[in-house]
């Protein structure tokens, strides 16, 4: 059957009354006038026939297609697969439809997306004497999907975090390979530290870092530098346009611009001639007005160049991408705002105290809720006691920094006046409830409401190894024994802090010499993996085991509970009780004749020579004459003299009289009122502090050297 007779072959289906003359009009426009590029194969695969959109399609004329295969219009290895799918629909006589991405030669530098269609082609008898395939260009429509399937793709990917450097790498996993071979996405310095950009266009040199770069080839041989280092553009290069004037620009390898560039970067350039580069695409990253930085889109191994397209397409990903990393800039600042205010308002350090050994780990919440309001302290008490702090102020951020700070200040000026741990819950009560009077008559407050928190305080005695504990709503600290026993404190955990109405109650203990107390916060112990109950089953048993150090007991509580970054604030102190020696602590009771005072010097001095201290002798000796007097002549029974031998010299004299002494300036003729003011001049501190029986008047100084 000659070629002739099979294309009309196509138009058997035609009714029968239609005349010649239609039969030729229809047989001209598939072959002149229709939209979808037709050939005809016989049974050999060899085209007979292409119409004039097939030859506009494939840009072969006749002679360079009649009598060759299907493959020869494309130019792809989906082409190959394609032709061998068609030789099918000769055995099998059925026809088949698909997709395949090739190029052409009207078109050879970039690929295109065609809709296809094989049919086989029937005699009279029922035969298959030979296959019909046309071609539609869908390139158009498959880009549009595609990019509209990209900016989807974009829309749910990037920005799942906080973070700048992973905001970056999102950007790039969206892009590689869907859009380019090779991108690189480089950011101020702000940016990293949340610091504040110079609003508008960059116009002088900046330095600008690489946070994140991808590419199709392994290794990544087009990055000129390295994740994380310092990448520095010249005045010519594209880069450095971009940020000045705010616009994209797209180029070709052979562009004049390129070249210049590139003999000024012989290391880029080198790159470019090794690696095929052919084209680019540079975006300035602009959030608000503000330049943040660049990214670099490449080309080598994808044989078509970027077009106008693409490039609007990159301006999009870009944007939508610039907000989500000014978003994490404004996140880090406020962050690191709040980090630094925490740390200032945490201790730097905890001073060694021969009461308790100590050792402490806080540990920031992941960056999504913020920092938290975690704080801990151990504030120095009178007598060589020491008070052991630890709270929690609800909710995150600087607003729950500040209010932390606040309490915690507040702590520290109630442990100034010693009272006791119940006493000072209920002061520290008082003020979170007028912060939060405060906070809700604060209408310009950034976010009012209440201030929750809660605290526990305790007390330790290193004399006789007494604790005075008190909860506001905090959990019960952990003890360690000297031989491994771990429990909780049976300690009534009273209202949290603001409730305001209700009473706090203080739980004594005494705990042996080298037996651990620990207290911590919530976050250690609850998480969303886990309950309270499971976590405290689990600190206890972390508790266990026998660690050679307290930091080294930490770290594995820390490493043990917290696996991953905790999602609220962590705060861990241990601390390891001392007992003082009795023979560092000296105890006479006082007669309340007033001819005792002398006896109560020598007695003291007696002491500090004993102790080999005899240079605060002096000193001691006045100390004692004026506060045993005050007693005596104001005071009320029992009265007691008291000397510790610490790291400073501790004199303490209680008396039955809970009337607290004041100190105040005596004038020039009155016969009384300098001895709190001699007391305040000779030594270091002084104070009083309240007793269930009375009060103690105490004062602190330094041990002088021999």
């Amino acid at each position: 059957m000659g070629p002739k007779a099979l294309w009309l072959l196509i138009l058997e289906d035609q009714p029968d009354n239609m005349g010649n003359q239609q039969e030729e009009a229809l047989s001209n426009w598939v072959l002149t006038s229709s939209p979808i590029a037709v050939s005809v194969y016989d049974t050999n695969m060899n085209c007979v026939r292409q119409n004039v959109a097939m030859r506009k399609l494939s840009g072969l004329p006749d002679k360079a297609r009649l009598g060759q295969g299907l493959t020869a219009a494309f130019r792809e290895v989906q082409a190959s697969e394609w032709g061998a799918q068609a030789r099918k629909v000769l055995k099998s006589g059925k026809s088949i439809e698909g997709t395949i991405r090739g190029y052409t030669a009207a078109d050879p530098d970039r690929d295109h997306i065609f809709r296809v269609t094989a049919s086989p082609l029937r005699a009279p008898n029922g035969d298959v004497v030979g296959v019909c395939t046309t071609a539609l260009d869908v390139s158009e429509e498959y880009r549009t999907r595609h990019r509209l399937a990209l900016l989807n793709t974009a829309s749910t990917h990037i920005g799942s975090t906080l973070d700048v450097k992973r905001t970056g790498e999102e950007l790039t996993e969206v892009v590689v390979p869907e859009l380019a071979d090779f991108v690189g996405v480089d950011l101020l310095e702000a940016l990293l530290s949340g610091e504040e950009p110079v609003h508008g266009p960059i116009t002088s040199f900046t330095v600008l870092r690489r946070v994140a770069h991808a590419s199709v080839r392994a290794g990544i041989p087009e990055g000129a530098v390295r994740m994380g280092d310092v990448d520095r553009y010249s005045a010519n290069s594209p880069q450095a346009r971009c940020l000045a004037t705010g616009k994209s620009e797209l180029h070709r390898v052979v562009d004049t611009d390129i070249r210049k560039w590139m003999e000024e970067d012989p290391i880029r350039g080198l790159l470019l001639e090794e690696g095929g580069l052919h084209s680019w695409m540079i975006v300035p990253v602009i959030a608000r007005g503000t330049a943040l930085g660049v990214v670099i889109f490449i080309r080598g191994q994808r044989a078509e160049p970027f077009e106008n397209e693409d490039l609007a397409l990159a301006e999009e990903l870009i944007s939508r991408a610039a907000v989500c990393l000014d978003n994490a800039r404004r996140f880090t600042r406020e962050r690191t705002t709040s980090l630094t205010l925490q740390h200032s308002l945490l201790p730097q350090r905890i001073p060694r105290r021969s009461a308790v050994e100590t050792a402490y780990r806080y540990l920031p919440a992941v960056p999504q809720p913020g920092v938290g309001g975690d704080w801990f302290d151990v504030i120095p008490l009178s007598g060589a006691r020491v008070a052991l702090v630890v709270g929690d102020v609800v909710g995150h951020g600087i607003h729950a920094s500040a209010t932390m700070g606040r309490l915690r200040t507040a702590v520290q000026t109630l442990a100034d006046v010693d009272l006791a741990p119940d006493e000072l819950l209920t002061q520290l009560d008082d003020l979170v409830i007028r912060l939060t009077a405060d906070s809700e008559a604060d209408t310009s407050a950034a976010e009012p409401g209440d201030v929750g928190a809660t605290c526990l305080y305790a007390v330790y005695d290193p004399v006789n190894g007494s604790c005075c504990l008190a909860s506001a709503g905090h959990l019960a600290p952990a003890l360690i024994s000297a031989d491994g026993e771990v429990t909780f404190v049976d300690l009534h955990a009273g209202p949290p802090l603001g409730l305001g109405g209700l009473p706090f109650e203080a739980a004594n203990i005494t705990l042996p010499e080298g037996s651990v107390l620990a207290l911590y916060t919530d976050g250690l112990i609850e998480s969303r993996e886990r309950s309270m109950d499971d976590g405290l089953d689990e600190l206890q048993s972390c508790l266990k085991p026998q660690a050679e150090s307290l930091d080294t007991l930490c770290d594995q509580v820390v490493e043990a509970m917290l696996p991953v970054r905790p999602t609220d604030d962590v705060a861990l102190l241990l601390a390891r009780v001392r007992r003082l020696n009795s023979s560092q602590v000296a105890v006479w009771d006082v007669p309340t004749d007033p001819e005792a005072v002398a006896g109560m010097r020598s007695e003291a001095m007696r002491q500090l020579s004993l102790w080999g201290i005899e240079v605060a002798g002096f000193v001691t000796e006045l100390v004692v004459s004026e506060l045993v007097t005050n007693a005596i002549r104001y005071g009320g029974t029992p009265i007691e003299l008291r000397l510790i031998r610490d790291e400073t010299l501790i004199c303490e004299v209680a008396d039955g009289n809970s009337t607290a002494p004041h100190m105040r300036r005596a004038r020039d003729f009155d016969e009384g009122g300098r001895g709190l003011m001699l007391v305040a001049q000779l030594t270091q501190r002084w104070g009083t502090r309240q007793t269930t029986n009375g009060k103690v008047i105490w004062c602190e100084q330094v041990i002088p050297p021999s």
